[in-house]
């Protein structure tokens, strides 16, 4: 008889009542609708798949359940989140190609008990090409998700992790998500391809999902010693406005290494300046959604 007391999940689940209890992190009252969001930045480097899972994981700490789509071929995130990704699981190119359902695809995370993972694996690297003939090629992903079993999961959040490009599998992330997150990192170049990335927003609103926005921006790789990082900090937020978090991530080194552990830094290191600011942003989009909820109901 197998003891479940001693697997991966339940020694996460009680690593996360220890950082509770240590950080004293409140309960929010979860909200009353889902949001779908895509993580994307055609760049590269950006911190885009560690603010995916780490906010998944401060998210779930904070009592909202959590699902994360690994739509990277590289897989990172399904690593971070302690996923079996091995080619042949059942995985995010099954689910956009037919071949298995939502509910043979999606795992438990090692990252908690209310944060699940639909996994990528190798298989999906071939999937661009795989996409061009098909019929309503963009909609794969929004088709897929349309499963009784994603409502019966329960979540509150979906994050779409996007690979570093704007090819067919971004697109169809970007269909089947009402919202964008954007990383950009305080380094130079920030906002190299940005510019691409909201065309190529307005291009999928006009034709495809009209109810796509960017609706928040995390600055990552924040260097306090620098005044670049300032710089490009005041840049984004005088371009951008409120969509900015006011919480800023900084440049660390434990965020790099949990991976490594296939962890979250906020498993890895709770005490570290990195686990503790995506602790801060995730309270944040707590916080704004409970606004869009009022907006919405009034």
């Amino acid at each position: 008889m197998t003891n479940y007391s001693d697997t991966p999940i339940a020694e996460a689940a009680d690593q996360a009542s220890r950082i509770i209890h240590r950080y004293g992190l409140e309960q929010f009252e979860r909200p009353g609708f889902r949001r779908t969001i895509a993580v994307a930045n055609q760049k590269g480097g950006v911190g885009k798949t560690t603010t995916a899972v780490n906010l998944a994981a401060a998210l779930g700490l904070y009592g909202m359940r959590v699902l994360v789509i690994d739509l990277d071929p590289q897989g990172n995130a399904s690593t971070a989140l302690g996923a079996e990704h091995r080619a042949g699981t059942p995985s995010s190119y099954e689910l956009m190609m037919g071949i298995n359902t939502a509910s043979e695809c999606v795992q438990q995370s090692t990252a908690g008990e209310n944060v699940f993972v639909i996994p990528a694996t190798i298989d999906l690297a071939g999937s661009e090409i795989e996409l061009v003939s098909m019929v309503a090629r963009e909609h794969r992903l929004l088709e897929a998700l349309r499963d009784d079993y994603i409502d019966e999961l329960d979540v509150d959040f979906i994050f779409i992790d996007c690979p570093p490009s704007l090819g067919l599998l971004t697109i169809n992330a970007m269909v089947a998500a009402q919202e964008i997150l954007l990383p950009i990192q305080c380094e130079y170049y920030a906002l190299e391809g940005v510019g691409q990335l909201l065309n190529n927003i307005k291009l999928i609103k006009s034709h495809l999902n009209k109810n796509l926005h960017l609706s928040t921006i995390i600055l990552t790789m924040f260097d306090g010693r620098t005044r670049l990082a300032d710089q490009v900090e005041d840049e984004v937020r005088n371009h951008f406005g409120d969509i900015v978090l006011d919480t800023v991530i900084p440049r660390s080194v434990k965020v790099s290494e949990a991976p490594g552990f296939s962890q979250t830094v906020i498993q890895f290191d709770p005490g570290s300046a990195g686990s503790k600011t995506y602790l801060e942003a995730a309270k944040e989009i707590i916080i704004r959604s409970g606004e869009m909820e009022e907006a919405n109901n009034g």
